[in-house]
């Protein structure tokens, strides 16, 4: 990724264009294209996906024979798992989530990430506690979940039957954030727990995400961070920098997992490599655009107001029919990922998406 592209997406000032000659913005769009061909030069190749295997904030896991630790009123707590800002343990039925990491690291905001749940009910993952351990960390207190969607999707493929009643509990969940204008930003099979294969889903994780009130002295609405999201799942608008997106950005996360569930075998619909490795952001725009076909002015309208408008400069790919996509599954599961899954954030809302007939039938 440029240099040039990484500081347009975060000058806040929307008018950094008019500081160019006609002769640099030229030189400056030759510039990335010349990046994205080299990019489609060398992933043209690829027949599909690979895993997501470095996920900002997800956990790597460690050994389970670590010795148990107390931490504030907790005893014999295991290490489970550990990610950019905590440190997961298990006590009995008890999950902990120690705040490891103090720096600023926007949009991480543990302090928030409380406070946020606090306000939630089920489907979402309850906050039973927070305190101070004797180290003055900061702890949340969650019911301990065996499963994530992750790991269920690791074993095989889903049922119908479970596909629905997963993303019925992801639908209620994302209706009701979405009701109090939260938008939690990190849609991942990584951040849906279980309490069983066919239990309920929990909606988990919402350590980096933007709260009308809570978050408007950081990030105003019309001038929010744009490094959100995991890996695949991440939404189109963000990767050129609209920084007034809203809802509609879990909603695409939530259109590209049900994809993912219900392929045989389950696999991610877009191909994301690393965050470390050079060109990743890219690399997701060129495996979206092959997918489902380039956007054009007219199908994304909105776009040509974004920081990085993502016409012309691009490669284009044809438009490419859900039904050629996406044929072994279902067409009732294809209309649904169809209606979440585009480019213009008229995407179907979460209490629209729990209407489709995929999510009605018994």
């Amino acid at each position: 990724m440029s240099n040039l592209y990484m500081t347009n997406l975060a000058n806040p000032d929307a008018d950094w264009r008019g500081s160019l000659s006609a002769s640099e913005r030229f030189d400056n769009i030759q510039k990335l294209r010349e990046e994205y061909d080299a990019t489609c030069n060398k992933l043209l190749h690829i027949t599909g996906p690979t895993p997501e295997n470095d996920h900002q904030d997800d956990v790597s896991h460690a050994g389970s024979q670590s010795p148990g630790v107390q931490i504030g009123p907790y005893q014999n707590c295991h290490y489970l798992a550990s990610g950019v800002t905590a440190a997961v343990y298990r006590s009995k039925d008890r999950a902990l989530k120690v705040i490891v990491e103090t720096r600023d690291l926007e949009p991480h905001n543990p302090a928030r990430e409380a406070k946020i749940l606090w306000l939630l009910k089920k489907p979402c993952i309850p906050l039973l506690e927070t305190f101070r351990d004797q180290e003055q960390r900061f702890v949340l207190v969650f019911p301990y979940m065996p499963l994530t969607l992750a790991a269920l999707l690791e074993q095989g493929p889903l049922s119908n039957a479970q596909i629905r009643h997963i993303f019925n509990d992801l639908f209620q969940a994302l209706d009701h954030i979405h009701s109090q204008g939260i938008i939690h930003r990190d849609i991942k099979t990584s951040a849906l727990l279980l309490d069983s294969p066919s239990g309920t889903a929990y909606l988990s994780d919402f350590g980096a995400s933007w709260h009308p009130t809570l978050s408007a002295s950081t990030e105003p609405t019309d001038d929010k961070i744009l490094d959100i999201g995991t890996g695949p799942y991440r939404a189109p608008e963000v990767l050129f920098g609209n920084r007034s997106y809203g809802p509609p950005v879990d909603m695409w996360g939530a259109g590209t997992m049900l994809a993912e569930c219900c392929r045989q075998p389950p696999q991610p619909l877009f191909e994301s490599r690393a965050v470390h490795e050079d060109g990743n952001q890219l690399g997701l725009i060129l495996s979206i655009f092959k997918t489902i076909g380039s956007p054009t002015r007219e199908s994304w309208p909105e776009a040509t107001k974004f920081r990085t408008p993502p016409f012309d400069m691009f490669r284009a790919f044809e438009h490419r029919p859900w039904d050629a996509v996406l044929p072994d599954v279902a067409p009732e599961w294809r209309d649904l990922i169809a209606a979440l899954v585009k480019f213009d954030s008229g995407r179907a809302t979460a209490s629209q998406a729990l209407q489709y007939k995929c999510m009605l039938e018994a």
